[in-house]
């Protein structure tokens, strides 16, 4: 619920340097949108929050960036050992955060398109 969230959301703004911004990234679940927390958060303007597009979970999203490693990388990768595979997969990670781009999310059932 709303009260348990802004708990854990203090636990953190106690316990991170200050000085730092942190950034949430949320689905739109009751506890993420609700009035208390909307008015803890503006309080709070070191929390950049960040919320996953509607009807679609962070799981979705998750899914979504395995399923592009998979296709990708591991399919038809070829590993030495697995600190090779961890190597890999970390310079796959990085080289697809400098191209990625969002997705043009549809929530009518058609493939995801990149924006």
């Amino acid at each position: 619920d709303s009260a348990t969230f802004i708990g854990f959301l203090h636990m953190l703004d106690q316990s991170i340097d200050p000085k730092l911004t942190i950034h949430l990234v949320l689905d739109n679940g009751s506890s993420h949108v609700s009035k208390a927390t909307r008015a803890w958060l503006a309080a709070h303007p070191r929390f950049a929050v960040h919320h996953t597009p509607k009807h679609a979970s962070w799981l979705n999203q998750v899914e979504i960036f395995f399923s592009i490693l998979t296709r990708r990388l591991l399919r038809r990768g070829e590993f030495t050992s697995r600190q090779d595979l961890i190597d890999q997969i970390r310079e796959f990670t990085l080289a697809y955060d400098d191209e990625a781009r969002p997705f043009r999310w549809t929530y009518d059932g058609t493939p995801l398109k990149a924006a």
